[in-house]
């Protein structure tokens, strides 16, 4: 392999290295902002027993793998969702590193990648989506815009408007519909912030696809469950949170089908 092969596999290792380590950081971000808790102190600690976890029981994946789920300490369960967060979100880093390579835009995604892993979780366990990660989440998609050739800082400020606005307008919809809240506040603050980093055409999509996506989940999962099926209790996030990775890398191809097969004479 020449010196070339060999930087190129080294930058992929480290692509999946600082996955992996942002995936653990996104863990705590999963356990800490729906209890609203310091994302600085104190350091880890073991759920069940409450010892501070050492430095080699927090190696992303393989701590998990060599102690065999449990703690440590008090061999309490631990659960797989841990490594199955580390893994998703290298998974995404790598997968947009692949797609748009060492650049702003990467950098970009792989915050709004993060974001939307703890967004799937937190919402899935708690309905809620916490203003901590998509207040930023609009700065840092404006911010994207602005040094990165992947989309104009207009589009991305519209974006911002536009993906609020309709969500908004779906949320006041549905409750004069339906007497009751069909679409929460962390909903729209999260489209809000995806519009900033994919602009008008694809939050819009995401839109269309969450939907699609909500209600064929729903309707199979509600028919398996009759706590489900009598409560309702269905977040959105995480349909959006799917739609968005859907949309993030095929969105363009999907819109310029479109636009050929249906709006060209």
């Amino acid at each position: 392999m020449d010196l070339g092969g060999y930087t190129g596999l080294f930058i992929w290792v480290m692509v999946i290295f600082l996955g992996l380590c942002f995936g653990s950081f996104t863990n705590v971000l999963i356990w800490r902002l729906p209890r609203n808790q310091s994302l600085i102190k104190p350091r880890s600690r073991c759920p069940s027993c409450g010892n501070q976890l050492k430095w080699y029981h927090n190696i992303p994946v393989f701590s998990w793998l060599v102690l065999r789920g449990r703690c440590g300490f008090c061999h309490a369960r631990i659960s797989w969702v841990y490594p199955v967060v580390e893994l998703v979100t290298a998974g995404l880093f790598a997968a947009f590193y692949a797609r748009y390579g060492l650049s702003w835009t990467t950098l970009g995604f792989w915050y709004m990648a993060l974001t939307l892993v703890a967004v799937f979780f937190i919402d899935l366990e708690h309905q809620i989506i916490p203003n901590r990660l998509t207040y930023p989440g609009v700065a840092v998609g404006v911010a994207t815009s602005l040094v990165s050739a992947h989309l104009p800082w207009q589009q991305s400020l519209l974006g911002v408007l536009v993906g609020g606005g309709v969500f908004v307008a779906v949320a006041i919809l549905g409750k004069w519909l339906f007497h009751k809240e069909s679409m929460g506040g962390g909903d729209v603050k999260l489209a809000a912030m995806l519009g900033a980093f994919l602009g008008v055409g694809r939050v819009l999509l995401v839109f269309v696809f969450s939907a699609a996506i909500g209600l064929v989940i729903s309707l199979a999962v509600m028919a398996f469950s009759e706590k489900l099926r009598r409560e309702r209790l269905i977040p959105f996030g995480p349909y959006i949170a799917l739609a968005t990775i859907v949309v993030a890398f095929y969105g363009e191809t999907i819109i310029n089908f479109y636009v050929t097969h249906f709006l060209q004479p």
